[in-house]
């Protein structure tokens, strides 16, 4: 009797639980990976920290473009901490097994601060568009009940959509094998996985990524195609140059989270490869949130400005 219960439980437990294979395919690799990553993982953690910090604390940086980078780099924390430690505990402890509610949860967390970052990069291009065409009025428009609002809209308006989405994909039936080819709980690798059809997920897929990267994407190339026509008719080279300093920085974080994202969903399923979708997740996942604190820092005279104050100030004490 014993012998015949014992497969069901076996089956019971294999339906609660994936593999996730993360870096398998190199196992001479692992603990130079762990190491690797745990380098960038608290290189994205001191720089985006400091970023808040100092954003926070010098009354130089209280100007609206700011207060939402500020919010900016405390999202980068948090879109990292959902993916990152994991990946870590699993390089470290070779453990790959993770529930199904735990995956469910990993990918709530990644899509909420995914499409929040998407959302709250729209928002900061909206406040350099003011800022630049409409000089004279930005006060009045981006006060600061307008910037609240702003951010708290980033914050919340994916919280229904990506709940609604990720309760789907955890919905579907999964049958054959529970081995997930990444490193974390992506959409496309657990979709591949799902029995039956999968055809209203995917168009969700779609219709979330033109909702939370297109959408914020083309608002933004909308607010710089104004914001380089404006800069373009100021009459002086110095003028010229001081406005395209504060949007660059900008500029190349959208392009960097923006591009890779948009690849990666807006593929075509049967261009789908999982190597390539491998590496294009650690470029948005790990090294965009590293390189940013970079882009802002060292493009932005007044951050490094603030960050001298800083260290000056911990020297003398």
């Amino acid at each position: 009797m014993n012998h015949q219960e014992k497969p069901a439980e076996d089956n019971l437990t294999e339906l609660m639980e994936f593999v996730l294979l993360g870096f398998a395919d190199i196992p001479h690799l692992q603990w130079f990976l762990f190491g690797l990553f745990l380098i960038i993982y608290i290189i994205i953690l001191m720089s985006n920290g400091t970023i808040f910090l100092i954003t926070k604390m010098d009354p130089a940086l209280q100007s609206p473009m700011y207060f939402f980078l500020s919010h900016f780099s405390f999202l980068e924390i948090c879109y990292v901490s959902a993916t990152i430690p994991r990946m870590l505990l699993k390089l470290g402890t070779q453990r790959r097994r993770i529930s199904l509610v735990a995956c469910a949860t990993q990918m709530w967390f990644f899509l909420m601060f995914g499409g929040t970052e998407g959302l709250l990069l729209a928002v900061m291009a909206y406040d350099r568009y003011v800022a630049i065409c409409n000089p004279l009025h930005y006060p009045l428009v981006m006060n600061h009940r307008v910037c609240i609002q702003l951010v708290t809209g980033s914050w919340t308006t994916g919280i229904p959509i990506m709940t609604g989405h990720t309760y789907q994909i955890f919905s579907l039936p999964f049958c054959g094998s529970k081995q997930i080819n990444h490193f974390f709980c992506d959409i496309p690798p657990i979709l591949k996985l799902a029995c039956g059809d999968t055809f209203v997920n995917e168009m969700l897929v779609y219709i979330t990524s033109v909702l939370f990267s297109m959408v914020p994407f083309l608002l933004i190339l909308g607010s710089y195609s104004k914001i380089i026509s404006t800069i373009l008719k100021l009459p002086s080279a110095t003028s010229q140059a001081k406005a395209f300093s504060t949007c660059s920085s900008h500029l190349m974080v959208v392009m960097l989270f923006f591009g890779s994202g948009i690849i990666t969903y807006l593929r075509p399923n049967t261009r789908h490869s999982e190597g390539t979708d491998k590496m294009l997740s650690l470029f948005y996942t790990v090294l965009t949130p590293m390189f940013n604190p970079m882009i802002y820092s060292l493009r932005n005279k007044d951050v490094i400005m603030a960050l001298r104050k800083l260290l000056c100030n911990n020297s003398l004490n």
